[in-house]
């Protein structure tokens, strides 16, 4: 007997974002540098292939077009691809479209540095003695050239990407994180109108050369739209639980309860917890390693382990699913490690969506916005429409 989409009663969606996790070039790669990536087909290839059985057994091998991954005879999931919408590649613009926010615009980017107005109220604002930096940068390498500088002269390391960011590395026996949270926020408070960066990034570092970032990361990002599905579901009374930070690229808008992580183990370990604790809602997990510790490093090999270490664990996930949950997986962008930059990469990003009263096997095909997952699970929330997206929620009961 089929079920219909009013007699489905789903209570709780488990939503994690692999970030960069990309699958190949979208058609529009050439528009932006990344013609031939492909995070995911270039790490496997790399690697001698990838173990990533869970995957293989929802149906991530039998994606259109993917590369890399074995196929599953009879997948206990659906998949499928999706593609952006909006105007860039970085975590803001591919989360705020996952929860039906279009970027039509991109966000301003500094490639030659951020203009002396900026950085003398910077200066004047947060009253430290002057900056370091101010320039396109690995974070990695920019503290390891600059941070002795910085110690000696308690200047604030700056500097930017191809990505539209404001990133602030301070080590912390300098500056604690508190004090270096503080200059974000100024910062933020800076960056108005044509200068309104996506994300203000506190980078701190400790030890000595060439040093080690903390895990007291945090991102200041500019305000999203309220009209997107967090908001929509807190202002019905239901829970939105954010691991990593997910809370911080909302600003906090629409989230309920929060916690950060240290790394992608940290945040499954989170999850988990959540999962015993918050039965219905959304669960909304971004593992940011993927992008910050293996993509913009170009470490393809501690990218593969990366993504077989989260399979294992996703067991544990899996196990933990009820009969009225929903388990999505997706990713925000690409960031190919095997390529000569660091930036993250145009690409379509994987879906896999499980669940035990879920159809098995079920070829979602190539979604045209990421907003499609927001929109089907707007749906299965009964909130209000999202402004963008199509949803899925017919073709998986």
């Amino acid at each position: 007997m089929e079920v219909s989409v009013k007699d489905m009663q789903i209570k709780r969606v488990i939503w994690i974002v692999l970030d960069s996790v990309g699958m190949g070039e979208l058609p529009d790669a050439d528009k932006f540098n990344d013609v031939g990536t492909n995070t995911i087909g270039h790490v496997s290839e790399k690697h001698n292939g990838l173990k990533v059985p869970n995957m293989v057994k929802i149906g991530l091998g039998n994606i259109n077009g993917i590369v890399g991954i074995d196929k599953c005879d009879n997948p206990i999931g659906c998949y499928g691809k999706m593609a952006e919408m909006s105007n860039g590649k970085d975590t803001t613009v591919g989360h705020w479209e996952m929860v039906g926010i279009y970027s039509s615009k991109k966000f301003p980017t500094y490639m030659d540095g951020f203009p002396e107005n900026i950085i003398d109220e910077f200066i004047k604002d947060t009253g430290v003695p002057g900056v370091l930096g101010n320039k396109v940068a690995s974070g990695t390498e920019i503290i390891k050239e600059l941070g002795e500088e910085h110690i000696a002269t308690k200047k604030p390391i700056i500097y930017t990407s191809a990505d539209s960011v404001f990133q602030i590395a301070c080590h912390e026996s300098i500056y604690s994180p508190e004090e270096l949270y503080k200059m974000c926020r100024i910062a933020r408070s800076i960056l108005k109108g044509n200068d309104e960066v996506a994300r203000v990034i506190a980078r701190p570092f400790e030890g000595e050369k060439p040093f080690t970032r903390t895990a007291n990361r945090r991102d200041f990002s500019k305000l999203p739209d309220r009209n997107n599905l967090l908001v929509k579901m807190k202002e019905k009374g239901m829970n939105v639980a954010a691991v990593g930070k997910i809370e911080d690229i909302f600003a906090k808008e629409g989230i309920t309860d929060a916690i950060h992580t240290k790394d992608n183990m940290d945040g499954m370990d989170k999850t988990l917890d959540y999962m015993d604790t918050i039965d219905s809602g959304l669960i909304f997990t971004n593992l940011v390693e993927f992008d910050s510790k293996w993509g913009h490093r170009n470490d393809y090999e501690g990218y593969a382990i990366g993504l077989e270490q989260f399979d294992e664990r996703l067991t544990d996930v899996m196990d933990k699913i009820k009969e009225d949950d929903i388990l999505i997986i997706n990713a925000d962008h690409g960031c190919d490690p095997t390529t000569k930059g660091t930036d993250h990469t145009r690409e379509y990003v994987p879906l896999l969506v499980y669940g035990k009263s879920l159809k098995k096997n079920v070829n979602l095909g190539i979604r045209s916005t990421f907003a499609d997952v927001g929109q089907t699970i707007a749906q299965i929330m009964n909130v209000d429409k999202l402004s963008i997206g199509e949803s899925f929620l017919e073709d998986i009961i």
